[in-house]
Protein backbone atom coordinates (compact mmCIF):
# COMPACT_ATOMS: atom_id res chain seq x y z
CA UNK A 1 0.00 0.00 0.00
CA UNK A 2 2.79 2.42 -0.91
CA UNK A 3 1.08 4.38 -3.72
CA UNK A 4 -0.75 7.53 -2.64
CA UNK A 5 -3.71 8.48 -4.86
CA UNK A 6 -5.18 11.96 -4.86
CA UNK A 7 -8.29 13.22 -6.62
CA UNK A 8 -9.47 16.82 -6.68
CA UNK A 9 -11.27 19.45 -8.68
CA UNK A 10 -12.06 23.11 -8.24
CA UNK A 11 -14.19 25.49 -10.23
CA UNK A 12 -12.23 28.73 -10.29
CA UNK A 13 -11.42 31.24 -13.03
CA UNK A 14 -8.05 30.41 -14.61
CA UNK A 15 -5.98 32.22 -17.20
CA UNK A 16 -2.60 31.74 -18.92
CA UNK A 17 -3.50 28.09 -19.42
CA UNK A 18 -0.50 27.03 -21.58
CA UNK A 19 1.91 28.25 -18.91
CA UNK A 20 -0.13 26.62 -16.15
CA UNK A 21 -0.19 23.35 -18.10
CA UNK A 22 3.58 23.37 -18.57
CA UNK A 23 4.24 24.20 -14.92
CA UNK A 24 2.00 21.36 -13.71
CA UNK A 25 3.41 18.89 -16.22
CA UNK A 26 7.00 19.73 -15.32
CA UNK A 27 6.33 19.36 -11.60
CA UNK A 28 4.56 16.01 -12.07
CA UNK A 29 7.37 14.68 -14.25
CA UNK A 30 9.97 15.85 -11.74
CA UNK A 31 8.13 13.99 -8.97
CA UNK A 32 7.40 10.85 -11.00
CA UNK A 33 3.61 11.16 -10.80
CA UNK A 34 1.14 9.57 -13.22
CA UNK A 35 -2.50 10.30 -13.92
CA UNK A 36 -4.50 13.03 -15.65
CA UNK A 37 -4.78 16.76 -15.03
CA UNK A 38 -7.31 18.86 -16.93
CA UNK A 39 -7.18 22.65 -16.89
CA UNK A 40 -9.73 25.02 -18.42
CA UNK A 41 -10.89 28.56 -18.00
CA UNK A 42 -13.44 27.29 -15.47
CA UNK A 43 -11.03 25.35 -13.23
CA UNK A 44 -8.93 22.25 -12.67
CA UNK A 45 -9.67 18.52 -12.40
CA UNK A 46 -6.95 16.08 -11.44
CA UNK A 47 -6.30 12.54 -10.42
CA UNK A 48 -2.69 11.56 -9.73
CA UNK A 49 -0.76 8.78 -8.02
CA UNK A 50 2.82 8.14 -6.93
CA UNK A 51 5.14 7.86 -3.97
CA UNK A 52 3.69 9.54 -0.89
CA UNK A 53 6.44 12.12 -0.50
CA UNK A 54 6.15 13.08 -4.17
CA UNK A 55 2.38 13.48 -4.04
CA UNK A 56 2.62 15.56 -0.87
CA UNK A 57 5.25 17.78 -2.51
CA UNK A 58 2.97 18.32 -5.50
CA UNK A 59 0.04 19.27 -3.28
CA UNK A 60 2.17 21.73 -1.32
CA UNK A 61 3.40 23.39 -4.51
CA UNK A 62 -0.10 23.58 -6.01
CA UNK A 63 -1.53 25.19 -2.89
CA UNK A 64 1.05 27.96 -3.10
CA UNK A 65 -1.16 29.25 -5.91
CA UNK A 66 -3.94 31.18 -4.15
CA UNK A 67 -6.47 29.92 -6.68
CA UNK A 68 -6.00 26.36 -5.41
CA UNK A 69 -5.30 27.04 -1.74
CA UNK A 70 -8.75 25.84 -0.61
CA UNK A 71 -9.11 22.89 -2.99
CA UNK A 72 -10.32 19.75 -1.23
CA UNK A 73 -8.22 16.67 -1.99
CA UNK A 74 -9.30 13.04 -1.62
CA UNK A 75 -6.44 10.82 -0.46
CA UNK A 76 -6.26 7.04 -0.65
CA UNK A 77 -3.73 4.24 -0.93
CA UNK A 78 -3.17 1.40 -3.37
CA UNK A 79 -0.65 -1.37 -3.77
CA UNK A 80 0.09 -0.55 -7.41
CA UNK A 81 0.16 2.46 -9.71
CA UNK A 82 -3.34 2.64 -11.29
CA UNK A 83 -2.28 4.90 -14.19
CA UNK A 84 -0.11 4.06 -17.17
CA UNK A 85 1.12 7.56 -17.99
CA UNK A 86 0.87 11.26 -17.25
CA UNK A 87 -1.49 13.48 -19.24
CA UNK A 88 -1.84 17.21 -18.66
CA UNK A 89 -4.40 18.76 -21.02
CA UNK A 90 -6.01 22.10 -21.75
CA UNK A 91 -9.75 21.66 -22.28
CA UNK A 92 -12.70 23.94 -22.92
CA UNK A 93 -14.34 22.54 -19.78
CA UNK A 94 -13.11 20.32 -16.99
CA UNK A 95 -16.37 18.39 -17.35
CA UNK A 96 -18.10 18.81 -20.69
CA UNK A 97 -21.64 20.17 -20.71
CA UNK A 98 -21.47 22.87 -23.40
CA UNK A 99 -23.63 25.24 -21.36
CA UNK A 100 -21.36 28.20 -20.57
CA UNK A 101 -24.12 29.95 -18.65
CA UNK A 102 -23.75 27.34 -15.88
CA UNK A 103 -21.03 28.57 -13.53
CA UNK A 104 -20.60 26.41 -10.40
CA UNK A 105 -18.07 28.83 -8.95
CA UNK A 106 -20.59 31.68 -9.04
CA UNK A 107 -23.88 29.87 -8.46
CA UNK A 108 -23.47 26.39 -6.96
CA UNK A 109 -26.39 24.14 -6.07
CA UNK A 110 -26.94 23.13 -2.43
CA UNK A 111 -24.85 20.17 -1.27
CA UNK A 112 -26.28 17.21 0.61
CA UNK A 113 -23.95 15.35 2.97
CA UNK A 114 -23.80 11.57 2.48
CA UNK A 115 -24.96 10.87 6.03
CA UNK A 116 -27.96 13.14 5.51
CA UNK A 117 -28.89 11.30 2.32
CA UNK A 118 -28.62 7.99 4.16
CA UNK A 119 -30.88 9.32 6.90
CA UNK A 120 -33.45 10.38 4.31
CA UNK A 121 -33.33 6.96 2.66
CA UNK A 122 -33.53 5.16 6.02
CA UNK A 123 -36.66 7.18 6.79
CA UNK A 124 -38.19 6.37 3.43
CA UNK A 125 -38.42 10.01 2.36
CA UNK A 126 -39.91 10.49 -1.11
CA UNK A 127 -36.69 11.51 -2.87
CA UNK A 128 -35.90 11.34 -6.57
CA UNK A 129 -32.34 10.01 -6.86
CA UNK A 130 -31.01 11.13 -10.24
CA UNK A 131 -27.91 9.36 -11.56
CA UNK A 132 -26.11 11.81 -13.85
CA UNK A 133 -23.52 9.30 -15.08
CA UNK A 134 -23.33 7.51 -18.41
CA UNK A 135 -25.53 4.45 -18.79
CA UNK A 136 -22.66 1.93 -18.77
CA UNK A 137 -21.61 3.32 -15.39
CA UNK A 138 -25.16 3.03 -14.07
CA UNK A 139 -25.25 -0.61 -15.14
CA UNK A 140 -22.18 -1.38 -13.02
CA UNK A 141 -24.03 -0.21 -9.91
CA UNK A 142 -26.16 2.57 -8.47
CA UNK A 143 -28.43 3.47 -5.59
CA UNK A 144 -31.65 1.51 -5.29
CA UNK A 145 -34.69 3.04 -7.02
CA UNK A 146 -32.52 5.43 -8.99
CA UNK A 147 -33.65 7.25 -12.12
CA UNK A 148 -31.11 7.46 -14.94
CA UNK A 149 -31.48 9.21 -18.28
CA UNK A 150 -29.68 6.67 -20.48
CA UNK A 151 -26.82 9.05 -21.22
CA UNK A 152 -24.01 8.14 -23.60
CA UNK A 153 -22.17 11.32 -22.62
CA UNK A 154 -22.65 13.90 -19.89
CA UNK A 155 -22.90 16.53 -22.63
CA UNK A 156 -26.32 15.01 -23.40
CA UNK A 157 -27.65 15.79 -19.93
CA UNK A 158 -29.30 19.16 -20.77
CA UNK A 159 -31.14 17.60 -23.72
CA UNK A 160 -32.41 14.70 -21.58
CA UNK A 161 -33.75 16.65 -18.61
CA UNK A 162 -37.17 17.61 -20.07
CA UNK A 163 -38.11 13.95 -19.52
CA UNK A 164 -37.94 14.62 -15.78
CA UNK A 165 -40.91 16.99 -15.73
CA UNK A 166 -43.54 14.43 -14.70
CA UNK A 167 -41.30 12.22 -12.56
CA UNK A 168 -39.89 15.12 -10.53
CA UNK A 169 -43.09 17.02 -9.83
CA UNK A 170 -43.37 17.74 -6.10
CA UNK A 171 -40.24 15.77 -5.18
CA UNK A 172 -36.85 16.61 -3.78
CA UNK A 173 -34.19 15.81 -6.39
CA UNK A 174 -30.77 14.55 -5.31
CA UNK A 175 -28.27 14.36 -8.16
CA UNK A 176 -25.21 12.16 -7.84
CA UNK A 177 -22.22 10.92 -9.84
CA UNK A 178 -18.89 9.24 -9.13
CA UNK A 179 -17.00 11.94 -7.25
CA UNK A 180 -19.24 15.00 -7.48
CA UNK A 181 -17.90 17.00 -10.41
CA UNK A 182 -20.69 16.27 -12.90
CA UNK A 183 -23.34 17.25 -10.37
CA UNK A 184 -21.59 20.59 -9.89
CA UNK A 185 -23.13 21.39 -13.28
CA UNK A 186 -26.11 19.03 -13.41
CA UNK A 187 -27.82 20.39 -10.29
CA UNK A 188 -27.46 24.09 -11.22
CA UNK A 189 -28.72 23.26 -14.71
CA UNK A 190 -31.88 21.70 -13.25
CA UNK A 191 -32.42 24.76 -11.08
CA UNK A 192 -31.99 27.02 -14.12
CA UNK A 193 -34.69 25.00 -15.88
CA UNK A 194 -37.25 25.62 -13.16
CA UNK A 195 -36.81 22.52 -11.00
CA UNK A 196 -37.02 23.26 -7.30
CA UNK A 197 -35.59 21.60 -4.20
CA UNK A 198 -32.49 20.26 -6.00
CA UNK A 199 -29.36 19.01 -4.25
CA UNK A 200 -26.03 17.53 -5.27
CA UNK A 201 -24.61 14.63 -3.26
CA UNK A 202 -21.42 16.03 -1.76
CA UNK A 203 -18.45 14.02 -3.01
CA UNK A 204 -20.58 11.62 -5.04
CA UNK A 205 -20.90 7.88 -4.66
CA UNK A 206 -17.36 7.37 -3.43
CA UNK A 207 -17.76 9.84 -0.61
CA UNK A 208 -21.01 8.08 0.29
CA UNK A 209 -19.11 4.76 0.39
CA UNK A 210 -16.47 6.32 2.63
CA UNK A 211 -19.01 7.88 5.01
CA UNK A 212 -21.88 5.38 4.93
CA UNK A 213 -20.74 2.10 3.37
CA UNK A 214 -22.99 0.29 0.91
CA UNK A 215 -26.45 0.73 2.42
CA UNK A 216 -29.06 1.60 -0.23
CA UNK A 217 -26.54 0.87 -3.02
CA UNK A 218 -26.37 -2.12 -5.35
CA UNK A 219 -23.34 -3.23 -7.34
CA UNK A 220 -20.07 -1.34 -7.73
CA UNK A 221 -19.00 2.14 -8.74
CA UNK A 222 -17.21 2.34 -12.08
CA UNK A 223 -13.99 4.38 -12.02
CA UNK A 224 -11.95 5.64 -14.96
CA UNK A 225 -8.64 3.91 -14.33
CA UNK A 226 -7.04 0.47 -14.22
CA UNK A 227 -9.05 -0.55 -11.15
CA UNK A 228 -12.26 -0.79 -13.13
CA UNK A 229 -14.83 -0.54 -10.35
CA UNK A 230 -14.94 -0.12 -6.58
CA UNK A 231 -17.28 -1.67 -4.07
CA UNK A 232 -18.60 -0.03 -0.90
CA UNK A 233 -15.37 -1.00 0.90
CA UNK A 234 -13.52 1.15 -1.68
CA UNK A 235 -11.65 -1.92 -2.88
CA UNK A 236 -11.08 -2.49 -6.59
CA UNK A 237 -13.00 -5.30 -8.22
CA UNK A 238 -11.46 -8.61 -7.19
CA UNK A 239 -9.12 -7.04 -4.61
CA UNK A 240 -8.54 -8.48 -1.16
CA UNK A 241 -6.75 -5.38 0.11
CA UNK A 242 -8.38 -2.14 1.14
CA UNK A 243 -6.87 1.21 0.30
CA UNK A 244 -8.26 2.66 -2.88
CA UNK A 245 -10.15 5.87 -3.12
CA UNK A 246 -12.13 8.28 -5.21
CA UNK A 247 -11.17 9.47 -8.68
CA UNK A 248 -12.79 12.24 -10.67
CA UNK A 249 -14.78 11.07 -13.66
CA UNK A 250 -13.90 11.92 -17.23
Amino acid sequence: MNILNIAAYQFVALDHLPRLREDIKARCQELGLKGTVLVAGEGINLFLAGAAESVEAFQSALRCDARFASMEVKRSWSAAQPFKRLLVKIKREIVTMRRPEIDPARAPAPRLAPRELKRWLDEGRDVLLLDTRNQFEVEAGSFKNTLSLGLKSFADFPHATPALADRARGKTIVTFCTGGIRCEKAAPWLISQGFRDVYQLDGGILNYFEQCGGEHFRGECFVFDERGALGPSLRPRGSTVDGTGPQPPT
